[in-house]
């Protein structure tokens, strides 16, 4: 009948630079299309293609067709936001429904035979449908191009993006997607950038396919899979159906009709009444413990094997955070065996090149581990019981090679040299010291342990014989470089850190997914231990120092706070405001006031911390990144006298009139 089109939309984990490695994952996608009989076959954007038009750059979509190029449509929207910053590379193509043409470069030309092509705002006519192009923001845009072209007549929307991961972000994208096509009818393909962007993102798959509303495909959105291609068999008819019954485009207002590149070509032909079309699904979402479990895995596998390292070392302290990035990478051990087991050769390739041995096959996660992770548990004579044999059973658990040292002798040492020089002896708090002794006293330990974490990284390997360094890994969580709740240069200091974007409470409900998906059971105490950075004198053998304690205020109050200071924009005096209500059956507006200053207070005299704080894998939106996500001065008014005058005056009406209602 000549109605029913096979399309293929596809993820690749591209790398920038990498021009062999990108182009031999697009032919092979290319190939896996063309083998599932498709006709279209959608790729990422920035594949391959940004493009020099009049000496202005722009992120273009290159569209072919047997040896021939039939358009390129450059971005429009642009996204300037969050981690986006595309305006330092691009210009947006702002002629909106304008065609001009682009002379090709000779190399070009000799290749296709072709002097020009169309370049602009158009859409492609086949001999039974007409196809129209997004570029990943502009699906989020209020303006998004599908609208006007849904109304003249567009039935395949094909949308190139790089879209990161986000905790809880998935069924953004999909509801976005589905509505695409829910307004006025058609097919909408989306095709994803997949794995480590070479900094902190992670670009997480998920191609769809959706028609009339409904999604009918959907891709992996966390995989070790470099090459993904998805495919739909679809009635153009259905679309047809659909459109003539809710798209009346010269009923609801007039609009400049789309330029129409006209081609010889059918997406269908006449002998395809058997082919059975793909019916709607429900789009299986992730669980946020099991995003965690599996975006910095992928992250992590990512970067080591492209970074020629030969595995992560690990200051494992027996709390939640440094736990939490431990069973990362034994999730990652766990993605790496399962992978060899699907038989993706590639994983094997290169987990054989991680551990220099090109017999090698990785079968049980716990040995792999205990090939590529080393944990250090680095005690002090501030340490308890508790802690180190916490981490020596989770690494018992997961089958990391695990070291147990004592810095005590490096405490001392630095403490000598800085006695010998100055004549004093710093004392503290509870042994009668100031303030800035019982600070300074911390961060000399906090620091060694850094500095130990990176010889044993560096020199583990040779020691047993072995060739290649370890990569150092941190374990700060969102919460507290927002806080600047951790020494500067010490072990939060590493080459990466897979949970710096995730919340505390985040975290412990990952930890208790460990336990029921790993059979983690050491886990359990971890847990129900209070957290601590045990860098003061224990009490009787027993910890007295809690970092909740420490902070003034609570692991979920921070979470509420992070969110409000970043998502709403709100300062001082706007937080105050919101949360006399948020919290107003657990406190005061007094008691909210003293927690909004103490939190700018410290957020104000850390802020410096930010500008070298380990990249980390981006995970959450109030994210205090300052390296891309979360642009701001480190250089703060610490007194906010302005603001905390302002709050300090809504408190006394508030008290006097007794003005506090919902």
């Amino acid at each position: 009948m000549g109605r029913k089109v096979i399309l293929a939309t596809c993820s690749l984990n591209q790398w920038a630079l990498d021009f062999d490695g990108n182009l031999e994952r697009i032919l092979r996608s290319i190939a896996i299309a063309k083998s599932q009989g498709a006709k279209y076959r959608l790729g990422p954007e920035l594949e391959i293609w940004p493009i020099m038009h009049h000496n202005v750059r722009y992120n273009c979509r290159v569209i072919f067709l047997n040896g021939k190029i039939l358009l390129i449509r450059p971005k429009m929207l642009l996204a300037n936001y969050g981690n986006n910053r595309e305006f330092r590379w691009f210009s947006p193509w702002n002629k909106l429904r304008h065609v001009e043409e682009y002379y090709l470069p000779r190399m070009i030309q000799d290749m296709t035979g072709q002097d020009t092509v169309p370049f602009g705002d158009c859409i492609l006519s086949t001999k039974d449908t007409c196809i129209g192009s997004e570029m990943c923001a502009e699906l989020w845009n209020p303006r998004s191009p599908h609208v006007d072209m849904g109304l003249d007549g567009v039935e395949i929307f094909t949308n190139s993006s790089a879209s990161y991961h986000e905790l809880r972000k998935a069924d953004h994208r999909v509801n976005l997607v589905k509505s695409a096509t829910m307004k006025s009818g058609g097919i909408y393909m989306f095709a994803n950038q997949k794995g480590c962007d070479g900094d902190r993102l992670y670009y997480d798959g998920c191609a769809t396919v959706a028609i009339n509303g409904d999604i009918v495909a959907q891709g992996r959105q966390f995989s070790l899979d470099d090459v993904e291609v998805v495919t739909a068999i679809l009635d153009l008819e259905d679309v047809r159906s659909y459109k003539g019954e809710h798209c009346h485009p010269h009923v609801e207002y007039e609009h400049k009709p789309c330029h129409r590149v006209k081609l010889d070509f059918s997406l269908s032909d006449c002998e395809d009444v058997y082919l059975p079309t793909h019916q709607p699904i429900e789009w299986q979402f992730h669980t946020p413990e099991e995003e965690i479990s599996l975006g910095p895995a992928c992250w992590l596998w990512d970067y080591l094997r492209r970074s020629g390292q030969a595995g992560f070392l690990l200051p494992l302290s027996g709390g939640v955070d440094s736990s939490s990035t431990a069973c990362i990478v034994y999730s990652m051990c766990v993605l790496v065996c399962q992978a060899v087991r699907d038989g993706n050769t590639q994983v094997l390739e290169d987990v054989q090149r991680v551990v220099n041995d090109g017999s090698y096959t990785p079968r049980d996660p716990r040995e792999l581990c205990r090939r590529i992770f080393t944990t250090c548990y680095m005690a002090s004579e501030n340490s308890s019981e508790g802690t180190r044999n916490r981490a020596k059973d989770l690494a018992s658990q997961i089958g990391s090679s695990h070291m147990n040292l004592n810095i005590d002798m490096a405490v001392k040492g630095m403490l000598g040299i800085f006695s010998m020089v100055t004549g004093k002896c710093p004392q503290f708090r509870a042994n009668g010291g100031s303030t800035r002794e019982n600070l300074a006293l911390q961060n000399v330990q906090a620091r060694i342990r850094m500095i130990l974490a990176y010889l044993f990284a560096q020199l583990s390997q040779w020691a047993e014989g072995k060739p290649g360094g370890l990569l150092v890994l941190g374990s700060a969580n969102v919460d507290e470089s927002l806080t600047g709740y951790f020494t500067k240069y010490d072990c939060s200091s590493a080459d990466i850190n897979p949970i710096g974007g995730i919340s505390k409470t985040d975290l412990k409900s990952f930890l208790q997914y460990c336990v029921e998906q790993f059979q983690l059971t050491a886990l359990k105490s971890i847990m129900a231990a209070p957290p601590t950075a045990e860098l003061e004198p224990l009490t009787d053998g027993q910890v007295s120092q809690t970092d909740e304690s420490d902070m003034g205020m609570t692991y979920s109050e921070l979470s509420v706070i992070g969110r409000l200071r970043k998502i709403s924009k709100c300062g001082p005096y706007s937080m105050f405001c919101k949360l006399i209500h948020t919290w107003r059956e657990a406190l005061s507006p007094l008691q909210v006031a003293a927690k909004v200053k103490h939190f700018f207070q410290m957020y104000s005299v850390n802020r410096h911390k930010m500008t070298t704080v380990t990249p980390s894998y981006h995970a959450e939106s109030y994210g205090p990144d300052d390296n891309r996500f979360d642009l701001r001065p480190f250089l703060y008014n610490t007194r906010w006298s302005w603001q905390f005058r302002a709050i300090d005056n809504q408190v006394s009406k508030m008290e006097v009139g007794n003005d506090y209602h919902d």
